[in-house]
């Protein structure tokens, strides 16, 4: 599944508990009618994706869902989902380098010294 907005929050890394697990949140605003504030959490090497990423930028981001189930101390069953990013991609497009171009037609001016005396010598 993809999601695909823009980012509102990329939060800092955080290590939980003493076995090395790592998890870092996103929030990724949708653009639709009725905009949506989704929380992605990257976990583990994933986090690392979001290294190059700003708040503002246009992105698609791979997720899949989770859930789980939970047994409480008095016996009773609760449920808990999630939503786990594992691929992030720039929707921007990167603006082309343009030194060396050709600059579009209606930049020109159009010549003004033409006579009609000349000779047409064009070969065609």
């Amino acid at each position: 599944m993809e999601l695909q907005g823009k980012i509102k929050l990329i939060g800092e890394t955080q290590s939980i508990g003493s076995n090395g697990f790592r998890k870092r949140e996103l929030v990724l605003t949708t653009e639709e009618q009725y905009p949506q504030h989704i929380m992605v959490e990257f976990v583990q090497d994933k986090t690392d994706l979001l290294n190059n990423f700003q708040v503002g930028q246009s992105i698609k981001v791979g997720i899949n869902l989770r859930g789980r189930e939970w047994i409480n101390p008095q016996g009773e069953a609760k449920y808990f989902n999630a939503i786990q990013g594992w691929r992030i991609e720039n929707l921007q497009q990167a603006q082309p380098n343009v030194s060396g171009a050709v600059p579009p037609a209606d930049t020109f001016e159009p010549a003004t010294d033409l006579t009609e005396d000349e000779p047409n010598d064009l070969p065609f």
